[in-house]
C-alpha cells in the first residue's frame, strides 16, 4: 500500500475519461450470502467500454479487498481515471474504505449519494455487529460529504481527488438522468441479473 499517494490534480480532463462505476445487486434484508457487485467502464457518460464483477459477502467485512482485487486485476486498469461509488456500504453493511482503495490501486475515488447520509442512524445500525467501531471508522475515513449542484441536488465524498475536478467528471458523466451513467447503468445491470429484469429508472 502506498501511503504517499496525494490528490490527484487533472490538468486537463478528458472529455471521454474512462470511470469505472460500482453497485451492488439486489439482496434480501441482513443476508450474510455473497452479493454480486457490478462495475461497468464508461467513456464519460457516453460509451460502455465494459462490465467487471465479483462478490461481497452480505453484512461482511471483504468489500474493500474484493473491490481493490477488481481493478487491479481489470484489463481496463490502466485507462481508468477514476472509480465512482454508489454509496460506500454495500451488500448491508459491508463497509468500504474509500481511501484504501485509493492507495491500493492508484486510481481517484469519487462516491455518489442520492441523499445526505443520516449519519447517527448509520451509527446506530451498526452497534449490532461486534466489530461495528471498526466498520464505523472507515465510514469516518470517507470524510467530508459535498454537496453538488447536478441536474438535481447529489452528495459525494472524495479520495485522491480534487473537489473541483470531481465536479467536472460528475457533469460530463451525467446525461441521462441526476446520477452519473456509469453508476445508473451499473445498478441497471445488477438489478437485471438478479431479478431478471431492472426495475425503475436508477
Amino acid at each position: 500500500m502506498n501511503e504517499n499517494l496525494s490528490n490527484r490534480k487533472f490538468r486537463h480532463i478528458k472529455r471521454e475519461i474512462r470511470i469505472l462505476g460500482i453497485d451492488d445487486s439486489p439482496f434480501p434484508a441482513h443476508t450474510t450470502q455473497p452479493v454480486m457487485i457490478i462495475g461497468t467502464v464508461f467513456r464519460a457518460g457516453k460509451w460502455m467500454d465494459g462490465v467487471l464483477r465479483t462478490f461481497i459477502q452480505g453484512d461482511g467485512r471483504d468489500s474493500t479487498n474484493k473491490i481493490v482485487s477488481m481493478i487491479n486485476n481489470t484489463r481496463h486498469k490502466d485507462q481508468l481515471g477514476v472509480i465512482m461509488l454508489d454509496g460506500i456500504t454495500f451488500g448491508g453493511f459491508n463497509v468500504l474504505n474509500i481511501r484504501k482503495i485509493f492507495q491500493s490501486t492508484g486510481i481517484p475515488v469519487i462516491v455518489i449519494m442520492r441523499k445526505y447520509p443520516d449519519f447517527k442512524k448509520i451509527k446506530n445500525a451498526l452497534k449490532r455487529f461486534p466489530d461495528w467501531a471498526d466498520r464505523w471508522n472507515d465510514i469516518k475515513d470517507a470524510g467530508k460529504v459535498y454537496k453538488i449542484e447536478n441536474k438535481e441536488d447529489i452528495y459525494i465524498q472524495l479520495n485522491g481527488i480534487e473537489l473541483v475536478d470531481a465536479e467536472e467528471i460528475i457533469k460530463l458523466s451525467t446525461t441521462r438522468s441526476a446520477i452519473p451513467e456509469p453508476i445508473r447503468v451499473a445498478h441497471l445491470i445488477a438489478a437485471g441479473v438478479i431479478t431478471g429484469e431492472s426495475r425503475g429508472s436508477a
